[in-house]
């Protein structure tokens, strides 16, 4: 490669490996100044730009390589940093200081190694073919979802971290999902075997089969699967594809061949600095191995490069000097939590344990001898407990009297520990290393609120998981420098959508004006306020929101009962109950579509939708499908969207449970139902889960008892597994159990809060929630429940409402006195939609029509 005038001038410096960590080096580097210093070259073997690993399993539900990307198309280029994709590394040649490529040769003055790990295949016999598959890339991803297109069953050999990752990827393919361990539990270097036994238990009822203590001796052709693993000692499994991922080994191989010292289990040797047994090769992340350790965790890879790229431009560097590998993670669902010394090993160690057997939680709380120090935790089915645990293991705060309070069941007397008592020095972030000390600098140099403190530390920024606890800190040092932590749902209302929530309920208060009159301030309200109680109101009396009172509380959307497309044109769906729809109303959607020339696509929630209407073909349009016996499906509203099923016990020979008979039961009570986000239902009629129900909001999956509750899950942007809630719980439990769970999140939650966020921030997680809805711990099942038996009486189709009455029909017209279309707009086809010729310029309308 030929360098420029400017580039000749300054060191070359390589980092062969674009993963995570040798992403967050370049990060660090162009932080600090190092293009300045030296010409930079990345090489990455795979062709996709670096990409977040820790949320690979996203990738199967819904997420994409551009999505799971840490950085923008342009970001290596526009800072100066030579990016070769797709072009691996063949050979170091250490004599010449030389790489070397199928492109040609690269020199370099310094190296740094980031080659990462490779998943480990144990020497199976018969493990060749579709049947040798590994997780771990998203190249590997795609050869799973290609293999899974014609299987059943699939199998994965391992149950740790990623075994279990890679579980649940094969159920979100609609598999039968089977884990296979070699040794006796689950999760063998974080839990315990009690912590074990519970995750199993967990895992199983989500319908995954748990296989412990085999060893796979061969695989061979399978009588009703394609595949056979024998077992050791004669049993066996058959399978239609087999996953490994039965641990990770250091991608050394590069270091290997040019001579640098390796590890005796593998891995780069490196000191302090991560500089190798070559003074001009430096190695970080899971290819290096420190102290003859090696980490598998991003952290310790991200501590790495940040002390070497501190080096590198001549800053002051500590050095690394090893790493916490404390896991906060969800498995298939199933909170899992693993803290320090774990498994008690510390001479002296002594344990508290809670085990709860009938909804396999379990908590373990290991201390020094003295009983005044956490040396270790471990949770299963429950991580609230973890910040506060990992906060008194990492910064040596002294226990409680008892240090059983600590992973009791939350209102049990447990000792709340306040971010007051967290020294400066507390990690707050692991993933990027900060402090509570440097997010306090942070809001000494002007950071007035999260938002800006996320930007300006990084904090959070990483697997998240620390996000409930930094806000905390955020909020608790504002106020202590005499920063008022304002939660106000705007200037109106001096209130939280919770507190409004209960003013409007309490008070029987149905409009706006009302509202602002009694409990706000100004005239008029705004963008922010109007929604949001507009909202509430439809949630509490389920009000036609075309009346007079509540047009002006709509976004667009909502104002014109569709959702608005980029063309400016309107799109217009009906509610297909369940899925499930006639011969004639599939003939209707297909007239109006032709009639209307509206684009037609069928949904992931089994439903029709038409695009490319205009405003004024609205009325006209739902007049035909009202009139065929359809309803508005509130596409446009935060409200119940879709009840997604299978086809259930009618038609499947799988099928235990009539899962379209309860989608439509539950699609016809809650449709309607305005709340602080959209919701989505799913009914499966058995544990192979077609209807998807464990990514929903609420999520009922058959069993040959009765039905299994889930809730709080969502896709989208930031997906999250629901969890099981309940079991085996009757047709009318079930729905009372739903209805609870709606009108406390509809009571409780926050302005466009999904419930996956919602149940996030609940305090005592979901033992807390189980103890309200089930348990009635408040006393307000009786009154959840005749909240929604109001709301469902009071539902009206809004299209057949605002239909009858010609005042709000006035709203469908381009022009407030003719009811033709725009003659000045002009359609033309693309992909069998129409769209504008010009670009329209879209103002959201909220005055009210005359």
């Amino acid at each position: 490669m030929q360098a420029t005038a400017n580039e000749a001038q300054r060191p070359r410096l390589v980092i062969v490996g674009n993963g995570m960590v040798g992403h967050h080096c370049v990060e660090q580097l162009i932080a600090r100044g190092a293009l300045q210093r030296f010409e930079l070259h990345v090489f990455g073997a795979e062709r996709q730009r670096a990409y977040d690993r820790v949320h690979l399993s996203e990738y199967f539900t819904g997420s994409c390589a551009e999505t799971l990307a840490l950085c923008p198309p342009g970001y290596y280029a526009d800072n100066g940093v030579h990016l070769h994709l797709g072009e691996a590394v063949l050979e170091i040649d250490r004599q010449r200081q030389e790489l070397v490529t199928a492109e040609g040769r690269y020199a370099y003055e310094q190296l740094v190694l980031a080659t990462g790990s490779y998943p480990f295949v144990p020497s199976i016999e018969g493990s060749s073919g579709h049947a040798r598959l590994v997780y771990r890339t998203l190249d590997d991803l795609d050869a799973i979802r290609a293999a899974a297109r014609d299987a059943r069953r699939g199998v994965v050999v391992g149950g740790g971290l990623l075994g279990l990752e890679a579980a649940n990827a094969l159920k979100s393919l609609g598999l039968d999902a089977h884990v296979v361990e070699f040794a006796p539990r689950l999760m063998p270097v974080q839990l315990d075997s009690e912590g074990g036994a519970a995750l199993r238990a967990r895992i199983e009822a989500l319908g995954v089969g748990v296989h412990l203590a085999r060893a796979t001796q061969s695989i061979s052709a399978g009588e009703h699967h394609r595949y056979r693993m024998n077992f050791d000692g004669g049993e066996h499994l058959e399978t239609d594809l087999v996953v490994f991922s039965a641990g990770i080994r250091p991608q050394d191989a590069l270091g290997r061949a040019c001579g640098l010292e390796i590890a005796a289990r593998g891995g780069v040797v490196i000191d302090d600095h991560c500089r190798s047994s070559d003074p001009r090769i430096f190695a970080i992340g899971e290819c290096a191995a420190w102290n003859g350790c090696v980490f598998g965790l991003v952290a310790p890879g991200y501590a790495m490069a940040r002390n070497l790229a501190a080096l590198l431009v001549g800053e002051a560097a500590s050095g690394f000097s090893g790493a916490d590998m404390s896991t906060k993670l969800k498995l298939l669902g199933v909170d899992v939590g693993s803290i320090g010394d774990a498994q008690g090993a510390t001479p002296g160690a002594r344990s508290y344990r809670f085990i709860d057997e009938a909804t396999a939680s379990y908590r373990r709380l290991v201390v020094d001898a003295s009983g005044t120090q956490v040396l270790g935790a471990v949770l299963v089915g429950d991580n609230s407990y973890y910040d506060t645990l990992l906060q008194y293991a990492q910064n040596g705060i002294k226990l409680p009297a008892d240090p059983a309070t600590l992973i009791l069941p939350q209102g049990s007397g447990a000792p709340a520990l306040g971010v007051d008592a967290l020294p400066a020095g507390a990690t707050i972030c692991s993933c990027h290393n900060v402090s509570k000390g440097a997010v306090c600098a942070a809001i000494d140099s002007g950071c007035g609120d999260l938002a800006t403190v996320k930007a300006c530390t990084k904090a959070a920024s990483g697997c998240g998981g620390c996000a409930a606890l930094l806000k905390q800190v955020v909020e608790h040092e504002l106020g202590a420098r005499g920063v008022s932590v304002d939660n106000s749902l705007c200037e109106h209302f001096s209130y939280t959508r919770q507190e409004l929530y209960g003013l409007v309920r309490v008070e029987g208060i149905r409009n706006f004006a009302d509202l602002l009159a009694r409990h706000g301030q100004g005239h008029v309200g705004c963008d922010i306020c109007k929604p949001a109680v507009g909202n509430i109101l439809a949630s509490c009396w389920n009000q036609p929101i075309m009346d007079p009172a509540l047009v002006p509380l709509q976004d667009t959307n909502d104002t014109f009962m569709a959702n608005m497309q980029k063309n400016g044109t309107y799109s217009v769906v009906p509610r297909i109950p369940g899925g499930e729809i006639t011969p004639d109303k599939l003939i209707v959607i297909g007239q109006v579509a032709k009639k209307y020339d509206l684009y037609t696509k069928i949904t992931g929630g089994q439903r029709i939708d038409l695009f490319g209407a205009q405003l004024h073909e609205l009325p006209l349009i739902w007049g035909e499908l009202i009139a065929a016996g359809f309803e508005t499906g509130h596409a446009y509203g935060k409200s119940t969207r879709t009840v997604k099923s299978c086809v259930g016990s009618t038609w499947c020979r799988y099928g235990v449970q009539d899962s379209v008979a309860m989608a439509l039961r539950l699609e016809d009570r809650y449709k309607g139902l305005r709340s602080p986000h959209k919701l989505k239902f799913a009914v499966s009629g058995c544990t192979r889960e077609c209807a998807e129900a464990q990514s929903k909001d609420i999520g009922v999956i058959a069993t040959d008892k009765g039905w299994n509750l889930y809730v709080c899950g969502n896709g989208g942007m930031r997906p999250r597994h629901a969890e099981l809630f309940a079991t085996d719980l009757d047709d009318e439990t079930l729905v009372r159990l739903i209805d609870r769970v709606l009108m406390f999140y509809i009571r409780t939650a926050d302005k466009l809060q999904r419930t996956s966020v919602w149940r996030e921030n609940l305090e005592g997680g979901l033992d807390y929630l189980k103890a309200v809805i089930i348990d009635d711990s408040l006393g307000l099942a009786n009154e959840l429940e005749a909240q929604m038996q109001h709301v469902v009486e009071q539902y009206q189709c809004e299209w057949a409402n605002a239909l009858s009455d010609p005042e709000k029909l006035k709203r469908f017209r381009t022009f407030v006195n003719d009811r033709r279309a725009d003659p000045d707009l002009h359609f033309v086809r693309e992909r069998g939609q129409r769209r504008p010729a010009a670009p329209l310029q879209l103002i959201p309308i909220h005055e009210e029509v005359v």
